[in-house]
C-alpha cells in the first residue's frame, strides 16, 4: 500500500510539473578542440548538471560545427555550448531559444594571428602588407574566432576577400589543428582562438622556436551556453532558470579550468548583435 501511495505521489507531481520520466537532458558542443578532450570535459559536464537539475543528463559529441547547429534545430539537443556565430545561428533557427552564460572571458574575447618562423613576420600592433601572398589558414568555416572575426578584420585591413589577399586558404577544422598545421609549416599563417592558443602552449604543445603570435584582434563576445525554448515544455516550469543557474554557480576549478574559463557569467541574446551584424557584412548570414 505504501509503494502505492509513493507511485500514485510521484505521478501527480509529473503530472502537474509536466516533467517525462523517459526523457533525458542532452546537450553538445562545438567540436573546436581535439576529441577525446572534449569528450572527457563535457562527460564531467554531464554528472555535475544531473547532480544540479535533478534529470537525466546526456553529452553527445559531434563531428562539425554545422552538426551542433542541426543537433539543436532537429531537438536532438536541448542545450548546446556553441560560439559567438553558431549561438547566433541556432537562435535564429529555433525560435524562443536563449543565450543561458557565457564564460567570464567570453565577454571579451579575441583571436590571436600566429605564423611560422620562416615567414619572417613579426609581432605588430596592426595588420601589414608583409601577410599578402602568404598561405593561411582559419579553423571551421562556422568559428566565431577561427574564421568569422579574423576575416572581418582581414577585409577591414585590406579592403578585399582572404582569397584575394593570400596565396592559398584553408581551414582545419579546430584551432588544435590550425596551431599543428603552422607550426608544421603546412600553412604560413593562421588564426586561432586565443584561449586554445594559451592551453596548448601550457600543455607543451607549441614550440616558439617554430611559431608565435603576430597579431590578435580588439575583443567581441564569443562563447556561450544556448538552451532551446521549449524547454520548459519538456522538463518543467522554471527548468530554463534551473540550468542557468546550475552554470552560473559551477565553481569547481577542474571544469572551468578545462573549457578553460574562471567561472561563468550571466549571458542575453543581445550580448550576440554584433555578432549577427558581423555575419551578416560579410555575407555568413542573410
Amino acid at each position: 500500500m505504501k509503494k502505492l501511495i509513493r507511485l500514485a505521489t510521484i505521478l501527480t507531481l509529473l503530472f502537474t510539473t509536466g516533467i517525462s520520466v523517459a526523457e533525458t537532458f542532452v546537450f553538445t558542443a562545438i567540436p573546436d578542440e581535439d576529441e577525446s578532450r572534449l569528450q572527457q570535459r563535457f562527460n564531467k559536464v554531464a554528472d555535475y548538471l544531473a547532480g544540479e537539475l535533478g534529470v537525466e543528463v546526456q553529452y553527445v559529441p559531434v563531428k562539425s560545427y554545422a552538426a551542433a547547429i542541426t543537433a539543436f534545430r532537429n531537438n536532438q539537443v536541448q542545450l548546446a555550448w556553441f560560439g559567438g556565430l553558431s549561438g547566433v545561428q541556432a537562435r535564429r533557427l529555433v525560435p524562443g531559444s536563449s543565450a543561458l552564460a557565457q564564460g567570464y572571458e567570453d565577454q571579451f574575447f579575441k583571436t590571436y594571428f600566429i605564423a611560422h618562423h620562416s615567414t619572417g613576420l613579426q609581432k605588430s600592433d596592426h595588420l601589414t602588407d608583409a601577410l599578402k601572398g602568404k598561405t593561411f589558414t582559419f579553423g571551421s568555416k562556422g568559428s566565431t574566432s577561427g574564421r568569422l572575426m579574423p576575416e572581418f578584420y582581414l577585409r577591414e585591413a585590406f579592403q578585399a576577400a582572404p582569397e584575394d589577399i593570400f596565396a592559398r586558404v584553408g581551414f582545419s577544422g579546430d584551432h588544435s589543428r590550425t596551431i599543428a598545421q603552422v607550426q608544421s609549416g603546412a600553412y604560413q599563417v593562421g588564426a586561432v582562438n586565443y584561449t586554445v592558443w594559451e592551453n596548448e602552449l601550457t600543455a607543451g604543445n607549441i614550440d616558439l622556436n617554430k611559431i608565435q603570435v603576430i597579431w590578435e584582434t580588439p575583443t567581441y563576445p564569443d562563447y556561450q551556453w544556448t538552451i532551446r525554448g521549449d524547454a520548459d515544455s519538456h522538463f518543467g516550469t522554471g527548468f530554463t532558470d534551473k540550468v542557468r543557474q546550475a552554470l552560473l554557480n559551477m565553481k569547481d576549478q577542474e571544469l572551468l579550468a578545462s573549457f578553460p574559463r574562471q567561472s561563468f557569467v550571466p549571458a542575453s541574446n543581445d550580448d550576440y548583435a554584433p555578432i549577427e551584424a558581423t555575419a551578416k557584412a560579410i555575407g555568413l548570414i542573410d
